[in-house]
């Protein structure tokens, strides 16, 4: 089983915010391969559903962003999931808005979820990084990550969501530069 997490804040003040970029991107999966209904367990909400023959629970920490290690770390463990088969889909300042890297392990660039992450459950785990963008100065990070996307934003956030949702069969067979390319290829298409 894998398990794909993706970071954000519980509540509706929260749900169009840049913080929460993750959340959007597992409610794709979901969509898009037809999970389970959502149910609460594991400090989150969870489904179930199979990708490509591949068996996959989705996870929303419901723990806010800064304790998301707590859910995280549970249903990793209670399933017996290792690091290498976790993927965490969050919110990257350090990345131009719309652009998605993939990475294994490492440090957390000052990403509290991560940090949370590591605290619990080891740093070792895979990660999808979804641009948002940086606002210039480091006093305002905090702000940026906490407002909501713009309407100009809408115009690649939900291209970008739906294109990480259709290529999410190459991060479950663990071909994350297969997963990189087809979401290039996806939204080259759009231009």
């Amino acid at each position: 089983m894998l398990l794909f997490a993706g970071l954000g804040n519980p509540g509706s003040e929260y749900a169009g915010n840049r913080h929460n970029i993750g959340f959007m991107a597992v409610d794709a999966i979901a969509r898009q391969f037809g999970f389970a209904p959502w149910r609460k367990q594991h400090h989150g909400l969870v489904t179930k559903g199979r990708m490509d023959g591949h068996q996959v629970l989705l996870l929303k920490p419901m723990t806010f962003m800064n304790r998301s290690g707590i859910s995280v770390g549970d249903a990793a463990h209670f399933y017996k999931i290792p690091p290498r088969d976790v993927i965490v889909f969050h919110d990257e300042i350090d990345l131009t808005a719309a652009k998605t890297r993939t990475k294994s392990g490492g440090g957390t660039a000052g990403h509290n979820g991560l940090k949370s992450i590591g605290a619990h459950f080891g740093s070792d785990f895979r990660r999808v990084r979804i641009g948002v963008g940086h606002p210039g100065d480091r006093e305002k990070v905090h702000g940026h990550v906490l407002r909501d996307f713009s309407a100009d934003d809408r115009e690649w956030v939900e291209p970008l969501i739906d294109a990480i949702a259709q290529a999410a069969p190459y991060l479950a067979a663990g071909d994350d530069a297969g997963f990189t390319n087809a979401i290039a290829l996806t939204r080259k298409g759009e231009a």
